[in-house]
Parts: C-alpha cells; sequence; structure tokens
C-alpha cells in the first residue's frame, strides 16, 4: 500500500515538472484586462493555486486562491477542468513580462511560466489612404509575413487593436459577409478586402489584422474616403426630332478593351441600356480613346440624361454624363412661328395706318389754315388794288383833262384825226384798268 502511494506521488511530481517545462504566451493591451490560465494534474483540486512575478518571493505573489481577489488581480480555480485563471485588468505597458502559475505543494511548488505581451490599443503609425465614390467599390490590400500564411486573416472597422477580432467584419475563415469579401493569395502574402456598394458613411479608419498564436496580432492600417459624385463631366447635346444623332463618350486608354455602355435615366442607379435598339449603333475609335453612339433617327422621348463609359463599377471619370435636347422638325417650328410672325407684322401695319392718317389729318389742316391765311392776303391786296385803282382812275381824268384841252386847242387844225385820238386813248385807259384787276386777282 506505502508503495502505490510512493508511486502516485512520484507521478504527480513528475507532471507537475512537465508543466514547469510549457511556456504560456498571453498578450493584452493597454486599458483592458487579460486571463491567464494554468492547468495542473490530478490530486492538487485542494491544493492553493496563485500567480506571482520575478522570483516568486512572498512579495512577488500578485493573488491566491485563498485571497482570490487583490487591487487589479483576481483568481478563479475551475477545479473540474482543473485549470485555474489569474485575471488582471487595467493593463499597463509596464504589466508586460514574466510571471509564474504556482500550485503550493510539500516542499518545492509546481511553477509554471507565463510570458505576457502589451500592446498599445492604438494603430497605427502609419496607415494607407484610399479615396473612392458612392456606389463605387474599393480593394483594401493588405500585406503580411511568410510566417503568417496559415495564419487567420481579417479585417475591423477603426484602429482598436483589442477589440479588431471580436469586431471583424470579414475573416479568411469566413469571406463573404454582406458587401464585404475577403481574399488571401499565399503566393504574394497579400489578402483582399473588397467593399461594394459604398456609401459615404464606409469612410473612416480600417485595421487589417493577422492573428498570432503566441504573440500580439500584426495589424496595417487602411484609411478610406468615400466622396459623394461631384465632379462627374457632363456637357449637353441638341438635335431634331426625325433627324440622325452622334454622341460623342471619351474613356481612359487603359479601358480599350473594356465594355462600352451608354444607358438613359436621371441618375445612374436606374438608368437603362439603349444599345438594345435597334436604332442605336456602338463604334469604338481606340486610336482617339472614345466611342460614337450613332441614333438613325431621333424620336420625341429620346430627349432626357444618358450615361456613357467603360468602366461598369462605375469609377469617376470614366464616364460621361449627357443631356439631350430635341427640336421637333423645322417645318413644325415655321409654323409655330408664323402665327407670332403674323401677329408682329399686324400690328406694324395698324401702327402705320394710324401715323399716316394722323399725318394727313394734320396735312389737311394746314392746308385749311394756309388757304384761310391766303383768301386774307388776297382781300388786303384787292383793297389796295381798289384804292390804286381810284388813284389811276383819277389820273386819267386828269390825264383825259388835259387831252380834252389839247383837243380843243387842236380840234380847228384836224377834227377828224383827233376826234378818232383821243377815242383810243379813252378805250385804252379802261382797258389797261381791266387788265391790271385780273392779273391781280
Amino acid at each position: 500500500m506505502k508503495m502505490l502511494s510512493r508511486m502516485f506521488i512520484l507521478c504527480i511530481a513528475l507532471s507537475g515538472v512537465s508543466n514547469s517545462a510549457a511556456l504560456i504566451t498571453v498578450s493584452g493591451y493597454e486599458g483592458y484586462a487579460v486571463g491567464i490560465s494554468c492547468s495542473y494534474g490530478m490530486g492538487y483540486d485542494s491544493y492553493e493555486k496563485y500567480l506571482c512575478r520575478n522570483d516568486c518571493g512572498s512579495n512577488d505573489v500578485l493573488v491566491t486562491t485563498t485571497e482570490t481577489s487583490k487591487n487589479r488581480f483576481s483568481i478563479y480555480d475551475d477545479k473540474e477542468k482543473r485549470v485555474f485563471t489569474a485575471s488582471i485588468t487595467g493593463l499597463t505597458l509596464t504589466d508586460a513580462g514574466k510571471y509564474w502559475c504556482g500550485v503550493t505543494r510539500n516542499g518545492k511548488d509546481i511553477y509554471t511560466e507565463v510570458k505576457l505581451l502589451v500592446g498599445k490599443d492604438s494603430c497605427c503609425d502609419q496607415s494607407t489612404r484610399l479615396q473612392s465614390y458612392e456606389d463605387g467599390s474599393v480593394d483594401l490590400i493588405c500585406p503580411y509575413k511568410q510566417k503568417d500564411q496559415d495564419n487567420l486573416k481579417y479585417i475591423c472597422r477603426g484602429n482598436q487593436s483589442s477589440t479588431c477580432l471580436q469586431q471583424a467584419l470579414v475573416t479568411s475563415e469566413y469571406k463573404q459577409k454582406g458587401y464585404f469579401s475577403l481574399a488571401d493569395n499565399k503566393m504574394s502574402m497579400k489578402f483582399t478586402v473588397t467593399i461594394t456598394s459604398l456609401t459615404r458613411k464606409d469612410s473612416g479608419p480600417y485595421l487589417c489584422g493577422v492573428q498570432r498564436k503566441s504573440d500580439l496580432d500584426v495589424f496595417t492600417a487602411v484609411s478610406l474616403e468615400v466622396n459623394e459624385w461631384c465632379c462627374v463631366e457632363s456637357s449637353e447635346l441638341s438635335g431634331i426630332v426625325g433627324h440622325p444623332l452622334s454622341i460623342q463618350c471619351p474613356y481612359p486608354p487603359q479601358h480599350w478593351d473594356n465594355r462600352k455602355f451608354l444607358c438613359k435615366g436621371d441618375h445612374r442607379k436606374n438608368c437603362t441600356d439603349v444599345m438594345t435598339q435597334s436604332r442605336f449603333s456602338l463604334q469604338d475609335n481606340v486610336s482617339s480613346s472614345s466611342f460614337s453612339v450613332m441614333i438613325t433617327r431621333t424620336k420625341v422621348e429620346d430627349a432626357g440624361t444618358y450615361w456613357c463609359g467603360s468602366d461598369s463599377q462605375w469609377a469617376v471619370g470614366n464616364f460621361t454624363k449627357i443631356h439631350l435636347s430635341l427640336d421637333a422638325e423645322h417645318f413644325l417650328s415655321v409654323g409655330v412661328m408664323l402665327p407670332t410672325v403674323g401677329a408682329i407684322v399686324l400690328v406694324i401695319l395698324i401702327i402705320s395706318v394710324v401715323i399716316i392718317y394722323k399725318y394727313k389729318c394734320r396735312r389737311a389742316q394746314g392746308t385749311k389754315i394756309q388757304e384761310k391765311r391766303n383768301q386774307t392776303k388776297v382781300a388786303g391786296v384787292e383793297e389796295v388794288i381798289d384804292v390804286a385803282d381810284i388813284y389811276e382812275n383819277q389820273g386819267a381824268a386828269a390825264c383825259s383833262k388835259q387831252e380834252t384841252s389839247k383837243w380843243h386847242s387842236s380840234c380847228h387844225q384836224n377834227d377828224n384825226d383827233d376826234v378818232y385820238q383821243n377815242c383810243s386813248t379813252t378805250e385804252d385807259m379802261y382797258c389797261n384798268q381791266f387788265y391790271l384787276k385780273t392779273a391781280k386777282r
């Protein structure tokens, strides 16, 4: 019986020695808690367990199962699993170092060495910056070392290393989750996380993580900026209904072998491909890095907004926005303009008639006034003529007397001739008077 008891104690001792030879590596992050779990062999269920530092002297013991909590340290013994766990809260960088898990027993205690790593809870000093646009996609490329080829890869939002794995968006075990997907290329030692259907809320910092079982996880930081569609190249185009029309679309030279497209709609999200219609034909000119779409005969419903490009992911700068406006046929335009032109001409004619009428009225009034003035002048002239006639008659009478006296003085010399001469003189006077009045009138 004693022999069996000694053999049992020897097995326990050997078990303790083998455990002491093992090294446990535990990692944590500044400000957070960490748990150090240590197993023990059968028969030590009721023995005291503890956690200590340095040489494990009496002053180096941090916590024991006899006093389960002390300052930032606590301990719990799961006797069924034969594992006790010591926890440290509020980690600091100075907490990093060597620890010992101890089991108290008669003679020399059983020890298991523990290496504690404490890292900063923020990463990283350098970050890769990426830009993309709403509704597009982006690839986040994360490099790693060769020794991590078979380790778990993951990505999370933010820059907290301590919670990154717990909040992972996608991992190399679960490669697809929502708009996120992960592809691991072990040959190039890079894993790529693709985000599709981007929104502006996707902007911010990301951490690419590689899990290491015996060390702190390794991270690379990526800063993503998702911009609003603001700088789209836009152009205006006009045509006539029923006539052919050509739409020109430039594209980046590197897209020479991409599929080219033209769609119609107020927004790129809901535009409809028009190349399925027989009236539309596309011709690609690789030398000029552009393609043209010909519409053989335009229709009224063809007016609107078009989007043409060479990138199915709608990357900005790889497409053009076109506003197309269409006018009716030329004769229809003339027909619409004729009533307007006729109305304008009619107004001009009416104004012209009014002006001419007023001009004639003023001219007629002026003529009447002039006639009245002329009549007044004629009346004045006639009065002057009458007075002149009086004086002329008086002169003629005087002249007649003189002639009469002459006639009497010469009457004895030549009676017949003087009679005819005097009569002629008198007739001339009256004839001259009649002529003068007529001329003046």
